[in-house]
Formats: structure tokens, C-alpha cells, sequence
């Protein structure tokens, strides 16, 4: 069959303009590695991610009550001194190392014995019954501290404490510190398998306060309370 010379022309014209296309297309670069990247294959039977684990708490300490320590300190800025912290778990009878400093970079953990209130324990049981803020109360206090400054009074140099919040805050006019006491010794956990009982003071025997003193002086953070 013949073509005149206007079909010639239009079917020459039709595939110029398909030659244009196909160079305008060939001329778009193609993304990086599109080459050599293995197609990605979805597997509908993997196991989806492991959900990420809550922080352990170090040296055994409770988790529970390391999160609220730990809480009470982010919601503190002001609190200069951050590297090392006390907890005190009162879960633990006083024949335990339940007062904790904790050095928060590290994770180390140094525990010791202390004792509480005999308001917290009318019955010396060795273990904290009850929390009072109360004045005349004798009793422990529960919440977050600071330490303070440092005097020399009726058990020798001692260190002062600021209660933080609504179930502490009397704790520096009900005259609440860290001191050594002779019923803190260590000899009465051999005798009687208990420390004796404060007025609601931090009391340790004489070479663990200095210890707990000299890490947690100038203001650093100690949480205390009692979780199940």
C-alpha cells in the first residue's frame, strides 16, 4: 500500500515527537542505589519490636522507689549537686542496709543501717509502722530532703536536713538530723537484732555517718519512704 506524501509527513512528525519523549525521559537521573539496593521484603510473621524495658534500679534498691528518688530529683533543678544521692528504704527493718547513697553516674551503691523514729514503731519491731510530720510525734517523716549545714550538738557533730515536701516539711524545726547514736551501733544488731529507736532523726553508728555525711553534705538530695 502507498503513502501520499501528507500521510508521510504526519507519521514522520508522530515519531519525532515519541524520539523526544524517550530522550526527555532517559535524561531524569535515577535515585542513588536504586540499582543495587536489595528490594525490602516485609515479613508478616516477624515478631514486632521489643518494647523498650524500664531502667533497673542499681545495687538492688526497690525500682519502684528509685523512679519516685529519681523523680524527685528531675523536678528539682535547683538542686546543685546531683552526682550522688541517699535513698532510704523503710520497708527493710533497721537490722538491713537500708539507708542507700547511690552514686547516679556510676550506679554504685554503698548501704548502711539507720534507725527511725520510736513513733514510727511504738512496739520496736524494727520496722517503720507509720509516717508522721507532726511535731512531739517522735515519729519518721517520709519525702525528699536536703541536707544543710553541719553543728556540733548533743551526739557531736551532726548535719542539719530540709524537708521538700507536704509530709517532711517540719522536719528542720522538729530539730530532724543526721547524727551517730549509740543505739545505732552495729553491736546492737549482734545483741538485739535491731537498731534502738530515734526521735525521728537519721541516727547511724559513728563511722557510717561520717561516711553518709561527708558524700551527701552541701545541699544533695535524700528520698525516704516506704513501698511494699
Amino acid at each position: 500500500m502507498s503513502l501520499n506524501r501528507r500521510e508521510m509527513l504526519r507519521l514522520g512528525a508522530a515519531g519525532a515527537g515519541g524520539l523526544l519523549v524517550s530522550s526527555a525521559a532517559s535524561s531524569v537521573p535515577l535515585p542513588m542505589g536504586i540499582l543495587t539496593a536489595p528490594p525490602v521484603k516485609l515479613n508478616p510473621l516477624a515478631a514486632a519490636p521489643a518494647a523498650p524495658q524500664a531502667a533497673i534500679a542499681p545495687g538492688g534498691i526497690n525500682p519502684l522507689l528509685f523512679q519516685k528518688a529519681k523523680a524527685a530529683l528531675d523536678s528539682r533543678p535547683w538542686i546543685r549537686n546531683r552526682d550522688t544521692i541517699g535513698i532510704v528504704d523503710f520497708a527493710k527493718g533497721s537490722n538491713e542496709g537500708r539507708f542507700h547513697v547511690v552514686h547516679m553516674p556510676s550506679g554504685q551503691v554503698d548501704s548502711y543501717p539507720v534507725a527511725h523514729g520510736r513513733g514510727s514503731d511504738p512496739d520496736h519491731s524494727g520496722f517503720v509502722e507509720r509516717f508522721s510530720n507532726d511535731f512531739g510525734s517522735h515519729a519518721t517523716s517520709n519525702g525528699a530532703y536536703t541536707t544543710a549545714e553541719t553543728y556540733n550538738g548533743k551526739y557531736g557533730l551532726s548535719m542539719k536536713v530540709r524537708g521538700l515536701d507536704w509530709s517532711n516539711n517540719n522536719a528542720e524545726s522538729r530539730a530532724i538530723v543526721i547524727h551517730n547514736a549509740w543505739y545505732a551501733e552495729d553491736e546492737m544488731i549482734a545483741i538485739h537484732g535491731k537498731l534502738g529507736r530515734s526521735e525521728g532523726c537519721f541516727a547511724f553508728s559513728r563511722a557510717n555517718q561520717w561516711k553518709v555525711m561527708s558524700r551527701l553534705a552541701d545541699g544533695r538530695l535524700i528520698y525516704a519512704d516506704k513501698i511494699a
